[in-house]
């Protein structure tokens, strides 16, 4: 008797298994779609909305550049805890002591490098990879080194994962450059070192263009160009980075 009062017990358990795994799958097929575009909108509301009060009424002028911040989804490259906070007007943390810049530095870096379309950028310090994104929307192909390897693989994930295959990831020595697809037509560095790396000046073509931050506590942003003669060093803007490191570090 006792085996047979039992019986209608685990049937109910079995149905109710079922309800909930039907339940699952209507949410996945039907109401997580709808969710996720939702989502997704409030977020395209939010980017452009970035772009409009912090990006263009500073003086972003370049359409390309522009374009680009319209187009990348800064809350993919976010860790997800975050990305309510994605298009503020603010740097963010990533993990390993690094941060995705605040918008409005990654277009006027990406401005002052004066970009074209043909032409291939180096970018030192990948971090999440939305620098790289933002400059694959412009240039050719961007080459991007990243010292933290965790960092270098989730960036490369997200990256193909997004189409932006003219980005190729490197973990490795920013330092050093990477002078097997050198010379560039400019290079964006995104920590900063105390003076210019003078190996990555010998990595610009004759004409190119380095946006460079430099300092350790006070730090200022340089536009440097590669000239016939020398090189031209120009002072930007007050800027704050988290310092560039060397693998031994």
């Amino acid at each position: 008797m006792a085996g047979a009062s039992l019986q209608p017990e685990i049937m109910k358990k079995i149905h109710k298994k079922k309800k909930k795994l039907l339940l699952a799958i209507i949410f996945v097929l039907v109401l997580y779609p709808v969710y996720s575009g939702r989502e997704e909108g409030k977020f395209a509301r939010e980017r452009e909305s970035m772009v409009k009060n912090q990006i263009e009424t500073r003086g972003i002028i370049d359409p390309q550049v522009l374009r680009a911040m319209r187009k990348v989804r800064r809350h993919l490259f976010v860790p997800e805890r975050l990305r309510r906070l994605a298009y503020i007007d603010s740097p963010l943390p990533i993990g390993y002591k690094q941060t995705i810049s605040q918008p409005f530095i990654v277009a006027y870096m990406t401005e002052a490098a004066q970009l074209k379309n043909g032409d291939r950028v180096l970018e030192i310090g990948t971090g999440s990879g939305y620098q790289a994104a933002v400059l694959a929307e412009i240039v050719d192909h961007v080459y991007t080194i990243e010292i933290v390897k965790e960092l270098a693989d989730s960036a490369l994930e997200k990256l193909k994962k997004f189409g932006y295959y003219n980005v190729t990831v490197k973990w490795g020595d920013g330092y050093k450059g990477w002078p097997e697809h050198a010379p560039f037509d400019a290079i964006i560095v995104t920590a900063s070192p105390s003076e210019v790396p003078e190996e990555l000046v010998k990595q610009l073509k004759v004409g190119g263009r380095m946006v460079v931050p430099i300092g350790s506590f006070f730090q200022e942003l340089y536009l440097i160009e590669r000239t016939e003669s020398g090189i031209q060093k120009n002072k930007l803007v007050p800027v704050r980075f988290v310092p560039m490191i060397h693998p031994e570090e």
